[in-house]
């Protein structure tokens, strides 16, 4: 899959670092797999949920959160948000959904 952006991911983990070897980890796994689906990318995480368009990951234990939208047929993965557990939960990241 074809990640856009990696910035987000890199701004997050040095703002938290308790949660830089989890993004980096799901980087590696998605950058390196291309998935067909929904169901196929749950076998490799099977906490991913989806939220109307878009895929919410739990990072690290779930103290971080990863919103992302995932267009398959293309194999680009667009990172939305990555959140702390207490900003996902204040639901501001909703105002993405169509």
């Amino acid at each position: 899959m074809r990640i856009i952006t990696r910035k987000r991911l890199n701004e997050f983990g040095q703002e938290h670092p308790g949660c830089k070897s989890g993004l980096d980890n799901w980087y590696r796994i998605m950058a390196k797999t291309d998935y067909a689906s929904f169901h196929d990318l749950r076998k490799t995480f099977p906490s991913a949920d989806t939220v109307q368009n878009l895929t919410v990951f739990n990072i690290s234990g779930n103290k971080a959160r990863l919103i992302a939208a995932i267009h398959y047929n293309t194999k680009c993965v667009y990172i939305r948000h990555v959140l702390t557990h207490a900003e996902y939960d204040k639901e501001n990241w909703k105002q993405d959904l169509k």
